[in-house]
């Protein structure tokens, strides 16, 4: 009497789970099935719920009850577990648990991406040496969730295809569009949610794709290079192609990812990408243009004080070593004035480009640059003093070619006298030394 009891609440608890319009035309044999197996469920006695479970599966509309497939999934994990060992009965019950996955998807619309994504891990957890079934799972799952897709799913989908692509079953832009993707939806992940798994999983994704060695530079060029000249202003393409050689060693060094930057920074211009740009033509010996597209990194007003002052000291180096010593001279006065951690540094440009000055002139003017060189070091010790060594050596350096004293009398110079230099657009006041 108690066990029906039992039975009976147990019946009346489940169908008031269940809609109106599904209670009028549920089997009373579906009710009773589904009220034995749930109590067993409940119990965790697996064994002893799974005839009930399938045969209220077998009987009981589709729409019955959404748990149907939730407990059948955990019914069937705990079967593959059970038989592990049993390589044709567990393959049989994953068939079943990834069938369950899809019928709740299917039934049950609002738990679509849920039932995909437990579909796509337990894919990962149980399916073994099957490349192209992952693969082929995880592609539909990925095309069905976009960016709700669980960020596993994305690493083991590109994992799967770079094995099935050194397989010959897929070519190199398969496996190319795949990582794009991947690393598309999962900035919009990491984004919405930066917790340190989803930042793992992208940088797993990434290291995945580098090492594969798949985007090879002369395979992206020889991809997206005839895709590149036929659509030279195509903002989205220049995107892919930055991201995918900026990501490959050794693959921006060439005329395909210089162009796609400027792409990018001609539709969308920021002081970041005028920076890069900046990089990109110094390092191909463009200095024209290298120089242009730092001065507009420097003049955007999103530009702060201290990245300018920095920005300055690059260009400053960059000019002296292309033998622009004017520019590199200015440049360097500006970063020592709005980036004082570089102010030592950029002393020493000065003096390096004071030092490197051939003035036209009598004697004294042709010497008295290295005058304002000495000045510079000085400064450079005083603002930094792990520079000292480097510019006293120079002074040394620089004072064995000051005038002799009776040289500089002959001209009506003397030691401490002011004495202003012009040479090469540059100009600078010093004070008159002569060799002791």
């Amino acid at each position: 009497m108690k066990k029906t009891a039992l039975i009976i609440s147990a019946i009346l608890m489940l169908v008031s789970g269940v809609s109106v319009s599904a209670q009028e035309n549920l089997d009373p044999e579906c009710i009773k099935y589904l009220s034995y197996y749930k109590e067993y469920y409940k119990q965790k006695s697996y064994d002893q719920a799974l005839p009930s479970w399938r045969k209220a599966f077998s009987i009981c509309p589709s729409k019955t009850r959404e748990t149907v497939y939730t407990e059948g999934a955990s019914l069937y994990r705990y079967l593959i577990n059970k038989n592990r060992n049993n390589v044709i009965a567990k393959e049989s019950y994953i068939d079943t648990l990834l069938m369950l996955h899809d019928m709740r998807a299917e039934n049950y619309p609002k738990s679509k991406v849920t039932a995909l994504n437990n579909k796509g891990l337990d894919m990962i957890n149980y399916i073994q040496d099957d490349n192209k079934a992952i693969f082929e799972g995880c592609s539909a799952i990925i095309e069905a969730n976009g960016a709700a897709t669980k960020p596993q799913i994305f690493l083991f989908n590109l994992n799967a295809a770079v094995a099935l692509y050194q397989e010959g079953s897929l070519g190199t832009e398969d496996v190319l569009e795949i990582y794009e993707n991947a690393i598309s939806n999962l900035e919009k992940i990491v984004a919405a949610a930066p917790t340190e798994s989803n930042i793992k999983v992208k940088n797993d994704v990434e290291n995945i794709f580098i090492s594969s060695h798949v985007a090879d530079c002369d395979n992206l060029i020889a991809l997206f290079g005839p895709r590149y000249e036929a659509d030279p202003q195509n903002l989205d393409l220049a995107t892919k192609i930055v991201k995918m050689m900026g990501t490959t060693e050794g693959c921006t060094d060439n005329d395909l990812f210089l162009n796609a930057v400027t792409t990018m920074h001609s539709q969308n211009p920021t002081y970041i990408s005028a920076y890069n740009l900046f990089k990109l033509n110094s390092s191909r010996g463009q200095y024209e243009k290298a120089v242009a597209f730092m001065e507009e990194a420097i003049a955007s007003p999103d530009s702060d004080s201290s990245t300018d002052g920095q920005y300055y000291y690059e260009l400053a180096a960059y000019a002296i070593k292309s033998g622009k010593v004017a520019k590199a001279y200015e440049s360097a006065l500006k970063a020592a004035e709005l980036f004082p951690e570089y102010e030592g540094k950029a002393y020493m440009i000065c003096a390096t480009a004071w030092g490197a000055l051939s003035c036209q002139g009598d004697e004294i003017a042709r010497r008295a640059p290295y005058w304002v060189a000495v000045d510079y070091l000085n400064k450079a010790k005083a603002a930094d003093p792990a520079l000292a060594e480097e510019a006293s050596s120079l002074v040394s350096q620089y004072a064995k070619y000051y005038p002799q004293t009776a040289d500089a009398f002959m001209y009506g110079y003397q030691d401490g006298q002011s004495y202003t230099v012009a040479c090469n657009g540059m100009r600078a006041t010093t004070t008159v030394r002569t060799q002791k």
